[in-house]
């Protein structure tokens, strides 16, 4: 099966609660992303937090990497057990 499929999310309630587990770092790393940003553009008005406000931005920019790494984590995670789930159904037949 394709990865970023839907049926892939749907196959199982193992496959469900992992979906939510990801879903839920998501959205954890997209709000510190977003929290960083706005931080660093806050240090911005004054000169001695500009290192500080440098400094927020990267992390921002790194946690804004991490948001598709995760995805592919997910989806790749989500294949291999439907994969797993298919083999055991196999093995379950005579």
């Amino acid at each position: 099966m394709p990865l970023f499929r839907h049926e892939n999310r749907q196959r199982s309630e193992r496959s469900r609660r992992l979906y939510a587990v990801y879903e839920m770092v998501h959205t954890i790393v997209d709000f510190s992303a977003a929290v960083s940003f706005l931080v660093g553009s806050v240090l911005f008005f004054w000169k001695e937090t500009e290192t500080a406000a440098i400094w927020c931005f990267v992390a921002g920019s790194v946690l804004f990497c991490v948001k598709p790494t995760l995805r592919l984590a997910r989806e790749i995670h989500l294949l291999k057990l439907g994969h797993v789930d298919e083999l055991a159904r196999r093995g379950e037949q005579p």
